[in-house]
C-alpha cells in the first residue's frame, strides 16, 4: 500500500515540476480535425490526447528541444521538434497508406505501430469497415490473415486463429472495450450476435497468438479486441439501414434487414454520453441433410436410420426378434432399430435476429485525462447453435456493466456479465420427446417387433414377406398415432417439451449463469521511462453456475469458484530506437488447480536507412484453464452423456436407465443406476470395442492446458509495397480434449489393458452389458498423454497500384502433429485448411466520391472434427464486392455489394445449413 501511495504522490507531484507547455492543432489533409490523436514525447511515454477539435496541450519536465510523435488510427504518424517552451503547433496527419502505418493497442497494452508491434497483429479499422464488402463488419474479419470464421448460422460467426477451433471456441478470446464477451455457462462468443452495433465500433484488433503473458487463461490461441467510440471525440448522430435478400437453394430468397442508430454527446468537457441500438432480422441457413453418416449411402428405408439433421432417430435398441418370439435362433433374426425421426426444420423456425443497445456514461471531474465510465450493454438475438447437438437459441440474453476508472496511465474496471437462455431449446431432444409424447420407446419397440415377427412369419395372412418389406410395415405399425408436423398436435407437443426443463421429458435449456471480473493496469513508463516503460495489472473473476441442472450438475443450487492472477510488462528501446526489447510475465492461480506461470520475451530490430524493415521475434509460454463446461458439466446430448471432470462433479451426475428389455433377466433389475464416476473409471475404451477386444479405460481428470509459442517475422515497406511474413511453431502439452467411452450399464470393466479371459479383465456382466446394447456412451473431458504441435506461416503483400487502386492477397498455412496411434480414442478438433488464400482490389475513390472494393478467398478441403458430427469440408471459393456513393453534402454513403455473389454454396462445418449469398443495399449518415 505504501508503494501504490508513493506512486501517486509521483504522479501528482509531476505535474508540479512540469517546465515545458506546448499546445496546438492536429488535423487531416484536408484541415478537418483529428479527435483523439495521441501525442507523445519521443523517447518517453509522457504524453496527452486531442480534443475532440484536435486541440491539445502537453506538459512535460523535459526541456527543450525535444521531438513529439502524433499519430491517430488510420493515420500515419507525424513528428514535430519542440523548441521553446510556450510553442504552438499546427500538425497535419497524412492517411495511412498502408495497414503497417496504423496504430494498435493490444500488442503490448500500449499504443504503437503495426509496423513497430513485437508479436504478429491485424487490425480492422474505420477505413476498413466503409470497405468492406461484407454485410457487417464482423463477416468482414475474415478476409484478414491468418484468421478463418467458422459461419455457424447467420447471426452467429465464430472467430478463430491458429487452429483447434469448434462453434464452442474455448481458445479464443473477445473482449468488447475490455470486457469478455463469452457467455459465462456456454464457455463461448457467439460472434457478433450481443456484440457491438457497427456504428460504435472505432476498431478492432486481433492478436493471432498465445498472449496469456498480459491477458490470462483465456488469451491461448488468440484475441479480439473491439474498441468503441468515446463520446467527447465522436459526437453527434450515426444511423445506418441495410436491405436485401439471402439467397440459398434450399431455403430460397428471403427478406433480409439491419438498421442502427448512435448517438452521442458531450455537454462539456467534463460530461459526454452516448446510446446505440441496432436491430438485424432475416432467414437462417437452412440445415436439411439426411445423409446418414453411420451408413454411407443408407436411406430411410434403414431400420436403423440415424438421419443427420433428423433427430430422434438416435433412440435405438437391438431388437431380438427370436427370442421375443421364442424362436430357435435365426428364424427371424434380430437387427439394431430407430425410431422415427423429425427433420430438422419441422423442429424450429429459422427466423435470424440480433438486437443491441447499450448506454454509456462518461465523466471527467476535471477535464483532463481522468475519466470515469459507467456502461451497460445489453443483447438479445435469435440463432441455431451447434455443438453437441443443434440448439435452437430463442430470446437469447447477454447483460454487461461496467464501471472503469482510467487515465493515460491507468485503468481499474469492474463488470459483471450474465446471460439467460431465454425460451432456448435442445432440438435433439425436442423431437425425442415429442416422439414419446404420443407413445412410449418400449410401446413403439414392442409394436415394432410384433408386425416385424408376423409379416416374416405370414401370421394372419399367410404371405411371409421378405425382410425389407417386413421392416417398412413394421415401422408403418409402430408409427400409428404419430405426430405429423404441422398438425395441432404436434405444434402444441412441441411447445410443451420446448418450455420443459427436465431433458426426460423435454428440451428446453435453463441458463443464469454470470461471472463477475475485477482487473487493472498501471503504466508507470512516465516515472521509469528513463530505464524501461514498466506496467504492471492484475484481476480477479468469480464464476456463479446457474442452470438449475439442465447444462451443469447444480440441481441443488448455483456452483460458483474463482480465479486471479497479477502481470508486470518491461520495455525498452536501444540504439536510436532501432532495437526494442519487452519482456513480461503473468501468475494466474484458479482455486481447483496449482497456480501457473506465463512469461513472454520478444525482440524487434529495425533496419534499413529509413527505418522501413522490421525484424521480430517472441518466445512465450500460456495456459487454458478448464472451462465451467470442462469441470461441472452434466448433460445428455443424446449421442453422448456429457460429464465434466471437477472432483465433486464425477458424484453429482446420477442418471437412471431402463433395463426391462434386456438387463433386467440378468441383473433382476428394471432400473440401473450410473454415476459420472463410472465414465472416468468404468468404462470400455471405444476403439478397443470397435476392434472387437473390449479393455477398460481410465481417464484422468481434466488440468490447465499449456503451450509454448514461437514466432519470428519481417515486416517491410519497399515504396508502395507493404509485406508482413511471419512463421511459428505452438508445442501444447496436457491438451484438452474429449474422449469418448462406453460405461456398461452393469458389471465392472477391470483393469485398463487387461485382456478378457484374465483376472484383470472385463467381468461376464460387464460383456454381457456390451453384447445385450446396455451401454451408454460418455464423453469425458481430460488432457492427452501424448503432446500435440502445430506450426504454420502467414504472408500478406498490399500495394498501392498506380492510379490509387488497392491491391491485397495473403496465403497462410497450417498444420498439426499427434502422435494418433498412441491415443486413438482422443480427437484434437483441429478443423483447419491446411492452405487458405485471400485477395482484395479496390479504389476508395475511383472518380469523384466513387469507391468500389472486391474480396475473394478460397480455403483447402480439411477435416472437421465435433461431437456433433465428423466429416471432410470440401474446399470452396467465395467472392464478395461492393461499390459504394459518397454524398458529402448530407453526410452520406451509399453502398450495394453482396457476399457470395457466384453463389456457390458451402459448408464450412458437418451439420450446418450451406452458406448462401446475401445481397444488400445501405445508406450510412455519419455526422
Amino acid at each position: 500500500m505504501r508503494t501504490l501511495l508513493l506512486s501517486f504522490m509521483l504522479l501528482a507531484g509531476a505535474g508540479l515540476f512540469a517546465q515545458t507547455s506546448v499546445s496546438g492543432m492536429v488535423t487531416d489533409a484536408n484541415g478537418e480535425p483529428v479527435p483523439g490523436a495521441n501525442i507523445v514525447v519521443v523517447g518517453t511515454s509522457v504524453g496527452t490526447t486531442a480534443d475532440f477539435d484536435g486541440n491539445f496541450t502537453l506538459e512535460t519536465t523535459q526541456a527543450p528541444p525535444f521531438q513529439i510523435r502524433v499519430t491517430s488510427i488510420g493515420y500515419s504518424e507525424a513528428m514535430a521538434d519542440v523548441t521553446a517552451n510556450g510553442q504552438t503547433l499546427n500538425i497535419t496527419l497524412q492517411e495511412a497508406q498502408t495497414f503497417l502505418d496504423e496504430v494498435v493497442i493490444s500488442a503490448s497494452r500500449t499504443p504503437e505501430r503495426v509496423f513497430e508491434s513485437p508479436v504478429s497483429v491485424e487490425r480492422f479499422g474505420l477505413k476498413q469497415i466503409a470497405k468492406t464488402p461484407a454485410p457487417s463488419f464482423y463477416d468482414g474479419l475474415q478476409n484478414l490473415k491468418g484468421v478463418d470464421i467458422n459461419t455457424n448460422s447467420l447471426t452467429f460467426q465464430s472467430v478463430n486463429t491458429r487452429g483447434f477451433a469448434t462453434f464452442a471456441n474455448t481458445r479464443f478470446l473477445q473482449l468488447v472495450d475490455g470486457m469478455d464477451n463469452t457467455a459465462p455457462g456456454l464457455n463461448f462468443v457467439l460472434g457478433n450476435l450481443v456484440g457491438m452495433s457497427e456504428l460504435e465500433v472505432q476498431s478492432v484488433e486481433i492478436l493471432p497468438g498465445a498472449s496469456s503473458a498480459l491477458y490470462g487463461a483465456g488469451a491461448f490461441n488468440g484475441i479480439l479486441f473491439m474498441t468503441s467510440k468515446n463520446p467527447f471525440d465522436y459526437q453527434g448522430i450515426s444511423a445506418y439501414f441495410k436491405t436485401g435478400i439471402t439467397s440459398q437453394e434450399a431455403a430460397g430468397d428471403n427478406e433480409y434487414y439491419d438498421f442502427g442508430i448512435r448517438a452521442a454527446h458531450a455537454f462539456s468537457d467534463k460530461l459526454a454520453v452516448k446510446a446505440n441500438f441496432s436491430f438485424l432480422q432475416g432467414e437462417d441457413w437452412h440445415a436439411n441433410s439426411v445423409v446418414d453418416l453411420a451408413n454411407p449411402g443408407a436411406d430411410r428405408t434403414n431400420p436403423n436410420y440415424n438421419g443427420l439433421n433428423v433427430y430422434g432417430d438416435e433412440v435405438s435398441t437391438l431388437l431380438n426378434f427370436d427370442a421375443a418370439a421364442g424362436l430357435p435362433s435365426g428364424t427371424v433374426g434380430s437387427a439394431r432399430v430407430s425410431r422415427t425421426g423429425y427433420d430438422e426444420g419441422d423442429l424450429l423456425n429459422y427466423n435470424a435476429q440480433s438486437v443491441k443497445t447499450d448506454f454509456s456514461v462518461h465523466y471527467r471531474p476535471w477535464g483532463n485525462d481522468f475519466e470515469i465510465i459507467y456502461n451497460g450493454r445489453v443483447g438479445r438475438g435469435n440463432t441455431i447453435y451447434q455443438g453437441a447437438n443443434r440448439y435452437a437459441i430463442r430470446d437469447f440474453i447477454l447483460q454487461q456493466h461496467r464501471v472503469e476508472i482510467r487515465n493515460d496511465n491507468f485503468f481499474i474496471r469492474a463488470y459483471e456479465t450474465s446471460e439467460n437462455a431465454g425460451n432456448s431449446y435442445d432440438t435433439r431432444f425436442a423431437a425425442i420427446n415429442i416422439n414419446r409424447r404420443w407413445k412410449s420407446d418400449v410401446d413403439w419397440f414392442t409394436d415394432y417387433a410384433r408386425t416385424f415377427i408376423g409379416a416374416r412369419l405370414g401370421v394372419g395372412t399367410g404371405v411371409q414377406l421378405d425382410e425389407a418389406t417386413a421392416h417398412a410395415v413394421a415401422r408403418q405399425a409402430a408409427d400409428q398415432g404419430r405426430y405429423l408436423p404441422g398438425t395441432p398436435q404436434f405444434e402444441n407437443a412441441l411447445r410443451a417439451v420446448s418450455q420443459d426443463g427436465n431433458f426426460e421429458t423435454g428440451a428446453k435449456f435453463i441458463d443464469n449463469t454470470k461471472f463477475r471480473h475485477v482487473n487493472g493496469n498501471y503504466n508507470f513508463s512516465h516515472l521509469t521511462s528513463e530505464v524501461a516503460d514498466i506496467q504492471v495489472g492484475g484481476s480477479f473473476r468469480e464464476y456463479i453456475l446457474n442452470s438449475s441442472g439442465t447444462i451443469f450438475t447444480d440441481t441443488d443450487g448455483p456452483i460458483s469458484y474463482n480465479e486471479y492472477g497479477a502481470y508486470i510488462q518491461a520495455q525498452r528501446k536501444f540504439w536510436d530506437e532501432r532495437i526494442k526489447a519487452t519482456v513480461s510475465a503473468r501468475y494466474d492461480k484458479n482455486e481447483f488447480f496449482d497456480g501457473f506461470w506465463s512469461p513472454r520475451a520478444s525482440l524487434l530490430a529495425t533496419l534499413g536507412p529509413e527505418k522501413n524493415h522490421n525484424l521480430r521475434v517472441s518466445v512465450q509460454q500460456g495456459f487454458r484453464n478448464p472451462t465451467t463446461q470442462d469441470l461441472f458439466i452434466g448433460l445428455n446430448a443424446g449421442a453422448a452423456i456429457l460429464v465434466g471432470s471437477a472432483p465433486d462433479n464425477l458424484d453429482r451426475d446420477v442418471r437412471q436407465f431402463d433395463l426391462s428389455t434386456s438387463g433386467q433377466a440378468i441383473t433382476g433389475n428394471e432400473r440401473a443406476t450410473v454415476v459420472g464416476r463410472a465414465a472416468y473409471e468404468n468404462a470400455f475404451s471405444l476403439s478397443s470395442v470397435q476392434a472387437g477386444a473390449p479393455t477398460a479405460a481410465l481417464t484422468d481428470l481434466v488440468k490447465p492446458e499449456e503451450i509454448t509459442a514461437y514466432e519470428a517475422g519481417y515486416r517491410g515497406k519497399i515504396g508502395s509495397v507493404s509485406l508482413d511474413i511471419s512463421g511459428y511453431y505452438n508445442r501444447y502439452k496436457n491438451f484438452i480434449a474429449n474422449t469418448l467411452v462406453l460405461v456398461p450399464l452393469y458389471g465392472d470393466t477391470g483393469t485398463p489393458g487387461a485382456a478378457i479371459g484374465t483376472a484383470e479383465g472385463p467381468d461376464q456382466l460387464a460383456l454381457a452389458a456390451l453384447q445385450n446394447g446396455d451401454v451408454e456412451v460418455y464423453q469425458n473431458y481430460t488432457n492427452s498423454p501424448v503432446d500435440v504441435t502445430s506450426w504454420g506461416v502467414n504472408a500478406g503483400v498490399d500495394i498501392r497500384l498506380p492510379g490509387g487502386f488497392d491491391l491485397g492477397a495473403n496465403y497462410a498455412y497450417i498444420e498439426q502433429d499427434f502422435d494418433e496411434t498412441a491415443n486413438p480414442d482422443f480427437r484434437t478438433q483441429f478443423n483447419a485448411p491446411n492452405h487458405k488464400v485471400k485477395a482484395s482490389f479496390g479504389h476508395t475513390e475511383l472518380f469523384k466520391n466513387f469507391g468500389f472494393n472486391v474480396n475473394y478467398r478460397w480455403s483447402d478441403e480439411y477435416l472437421w472434427q465435433n461431437t456433433f458430427a465428423d466429416g471432410i469440408i470440401d474446399s470452396y471459393s467465395v467472392l464478395d464486392a461492393q461499390v459504394n456513393y459518397n454524398v458529402p453534402s448530407i453526410k452520406s454513403v451509399f453502398k450495394a455489394g453482396g457476399s457470395n455473389i457466384l453463389g456457390d454454396e458451402y459448408f464450412s462445418a458437418v451439420g450446418t445449413g450451406a452458406v448462401g449469398s446475401i445481397f444488400y443495399v445501405s445508406w450510412t449518415v455519419n455526422p
